[in-house]
């Protein structure tokens, strides 16, 4: 049986996009830390999707197009009132609703390099509005437009909560879509591909995309860390709870990564985003929990955060839902798929590994009466 099982440091592709080398993430030769540090998301955008950083007047165009295509068909509102009637889960409504804004596209089945721009820029706006109206739809709550003049993360978090976010939650939004961009060939990214790959539309790919996503051991983990910090009454109660899951052998979430080894360079500005805004909510006790989750788990299995494990903090303290975690990283990482599906079709072939048979061979027919 082959040792790369769940295809652990096979190259399944070049890319021009991001790079992991060892604990540096870069995207389009950028290190993630002068990105995250000065940079825009829409700026992270442009730059994922051309290989280069937007001069003013461009930067000032992809805005403004963004905040043309941010405002949705009345009938996607009309699916999310069926939606909250139903209780579906905010991810299962995020996927569907990617693939339903094909409907209102009258180019979606142009493949055309220029087309698949124009989609891609359309599903990047769209995408911020979705989470937006299926989160104040299903609470009751009137959609609000979005606000010209506001950034792509002022935005959302306006459509979100119905008011003007201060500086440092904007801060805080804009650093997290900035770090959740893109990583290389993740599960949801790597999906994305092979859908296009057999030259499916890119409204296609980006749904597979976000059922990839969906998954606990992908975009969910954060969620999963606002339940534990949510579970732990206490700074003192830490050390008891991760002991029971210790002898229980559960997974931790939030912490470790398959691909670096001497910590996510992300979580360090999660962390200070973490720290800011669970003071400024009047809720310090997630920040000092996590930091004594993080203590303990390091010592005792050699663990680091990862870019979920704070962000579930930032993200709680921002006012999101919690079921709400997974869409946001969407939000975010569509920017991503839609770089790599954009990649993908410049120099396409079909993606159809080989599996390794482990089955028992030589059987024969036998008639039904036989068996």
């Amino acid at each position: 049986m082959s040792d790369k099982k769940g295809l652990e440091g096979v190259v399944a592709a070049e890319s021009r996009i991001s790079s992991i080398i060892g604990s540096q993430l870069t995207y389009c030769g950028y290190e993630i830390d002068d990105l995250a540090e000065n940079a825009l998301f829409e700026e992270v955008v442009f730059l994922l999707w051309n290989d280069r950083l937007p001069n003013q007047d461009e930067l000032e165009n992809f805005q403004s197009k963004m905040f043309d295509y941010m405002t949705l068909n009345p009938r996607i509102y009309d699916h999310f009132a069926e939606y909250a009637a139903d209780q579906v889960h905010p991810m299962t409504a995020v996927r569907t609703a990617l693939s339903y804004l094909a409907h209102f596209d009258p180019n979606a089945e142009d493949m055309s390099d220029e087309a698949n721009q124009e989609k891609s820029i359309r599903i990047q706006a769209k995408i911020a509005s979705v989470v937006a109206a299926f989160s104040r739809i299903r609470n009751d709550q009137e959609v609000i437009r979005p606000k010209e003049g506001l950034t792509y993360a002022a935005n959302f978090l306006y459509m979100l909560n119905g008011e003007e976010p201060n500086d440092t939650q904007v801060e805080a939004m804009n650093k997290a879509l900035v770090l959740h961009a893109d990583h290389e060939l993740n599960a949801s990214t790597f999906t994305a591909r092979v859908c296009v790959a057999t030259l499916s539309d890119v409204y296609s790919g980006v749904s597979a995309a976000a059922g990839a996503l969906k998954g606990p051991l992908h975009g969910g983990a954060n969620e999963r860390v606002m339940q534990m910090l949510s579970e732990i009454e206490s700074v003192d109660a830490v050390e008891g709870y991760l002991e029971e899951k210790f002898a229980n052998k559960e997974k931790i979430m939030g912490m470790g990564h398959r691909v670096y080894k001497e910590g996510d360079p992300r979580a360090k500005y999660l962390k200070d985003m973490s720290k800011k805004l669970t003071d400024q909510a009047g809720e310090p006790e997630f920040y000092e929990k996590s930091i004594k989750i993080a203590e303990v788990v390091e010592r005792e299995k050699g663990l680091l955060p990862n870019v979920d494990f704070f962000s579930a903090t930032v993200y709680h303290s921002l006012g999101i839902d919690h079921d709400l975690f997974t869409p946001i990283f969407a939000v975010s990482r569509v920017s991503g798929w839609l770089a790599h599906i954009l990649e993908q079709y410049q120099d396409n072939r079909l993606i159809r590994p080989r599996a390794e048979y482990i089955g028992q061979t030589g059987k024969k027919y036998e008639p039904i009466e036989n068996r």
